[in-house]
């Protein structure tokens, strides 16, 4: 049996990065790149102005001068203009050759044989300069990089119309137990509904792989080795239940069998414990154990940075918040303790009666800490360290949303 750290360990130096292949930048979102991107050429390509305004020269401050000429955004820079002259300029327009400073049209007053600019004028005020936002030749997107709609934008601005991204991990989920139904069949009282399957499912999902289902295996080695070999197209293979010791818990056994590396087995976790990765052939393998809390649990200790390394996303270590706890919180001592809770951007408040059957704290957890053996108190105000799951940052409370050297401080 190993510890959190030691299991998250052997995932980091185990799990290698996907190949990449190159596709349309509109499909790209969620990916990884694989490759830095420099600039083709600058941005923006040329001197522009940065309001609707006036080109004028700094020795006419308070003067009146004539309008030459006008340029909108898309036509070429009109020529030089003199002294006692100004050139009518809108926003995004190429500013003229000898050109000091824009001058916003509010600041200028308007005569009968042009304009009166104002008393002082700021050298190169509302001028963009060619290259300001990037150089050319400077790297604009580095790799390993999670693309995002905005990342678009800056690939958009450099005419890239196809990138080099890692590939989606392949996710294959299967669960064991006779007695799991899926959610859109009839049930016997007897029976339950497989909520653990959805959940992997959709979580993998947000986490940028092609994911598939393929039912849920009859308790039997046989039937475990038939769904194992279906699902070994896969990079990573995620199984939930029959992994513990009970008189059915055949699949660790099943998936020994066909030859899968053990990497880890149990992991001294609560909840969680009988938590198993290993690697079949080309496919990696997580089982997962079949109560939901401690399945989801593990998913997001174990599971999702496994898919993130995978990704290519170079940030797949386990993110912190330092927080507090919003009131006293006891426990048992004795183990390596996960809790989840729920987090208002402040505070970490541990959700009540989580036990590891449960579904109704999964919805409500945003973050959760891991606690050391030796430590049964939480006291109101101490200092923790939470890793995010799904931190919800909208507020019930309308507050001041301006920052200023006292709330700084």
């Amino acid at each position: 049996m190993v510890k959190i750290d030691e299991a998250l360990d052997i995932i980091y130096s185990a799990v290698p990065q996907k190949n990449t292949h190159i596709i349309p930048i509109e499909d790209s979102i969620g990916s990884i790149t694989a490759r830095e991107y420099r600039a083709s050429f600058d941005l923006p390509r040329f001197d522009n102005s940065a309001m609707d305004g006036y080109a004028v020269k700094l020795g006419d401050a308070s003067k009146e001068v004539r309008v030459k000429d006008i340029t909108y955004a898309g036509d070429i820079a009109k020529e030089s203009f003199s002294q006692g002259e100004a050139i009518k300029i809108m926003t995004g327009a190429p500013t003229p050759k000898g050109c000091e400073a824009i001058v916003p049209i509010e600041d200028v007053k308007v005569t009968e044989n042009g304009i009166v600019l104002p008393d002082t004028i700021k050298p190169n005020s509302m001028v963009r300069f060619r290259g300001e936002d990037i150089k050319k030749g400077k790297v604009f997107l580095k790799a390993n990089t999670k693309i995002t709609g905005y990342t678009l934008s800056l690939l958009a601005s450099q005419g890239i119309t196809h990138i080099e991204v890692y590939q989606k991990p392949k996710v294959i989920i299967f669960s064991t137990g006779e007695e799991l139904k899926a959610h859109y069949e009839r049930i016997e009282p007897h029976q339950l509904y497989n909520s653990n399957a959805p959940m992997f499912y959709a979580r993998a999902k947000e986490l940028g792989c092609d994911v598939s289902y393929i039912s849920t295996s009859k308790d039997s080695i046989e039937d475990l080795k038939i769904m194992i070999k279906n699902a070994m197209s896969a990079d990573l293979i995620l199984t939930s239940g029959g992994v513990s010791v009970g008189d059915k818990d055949f699949t660790i056994e099943a998936f020994r069998e066909l030859g899968m590396e053990v990497l880890f087995s149990k992991v001294n976790i609560k909840p969680g414990k009988p938590t198993t990765f290993g690697k079949i052939e080309d496919s990696f393998v997580v089982n997962l154990p079949g109560n939901p809390l401690a399945s989801m649990v593990n998913f997001e200790m174990f599971v999702k940075p496994i898919i993130l390394k995978m990704s290519g996303n170079s940030k797949f270590y386990h993110p912190i918040v330092i927080t507090k706890i919003r009131e006293d919180y006891k426990f048992k001592s004795g183990k390596y303790t996960v809790i989840l809770g729920e987090w208002d951007g402040k505070s970490f408040l541990p959700i009540q009666n989580q036990k590891p059957g449960m579904v109704s704290p999964l919805q409500k957890a945003d973050g959760m800490i891991a606690i050391t053996p030796h430590v049964t108190t939480l006291n109101k105000g101490d200092l923790i360290k939470m890793i995010p799951i799904k931190i919800n940052l909208e507020s019930d409370k309308k507050e001041d949303i301006y920052s200023s050297k006292s709330t700084t401080k």
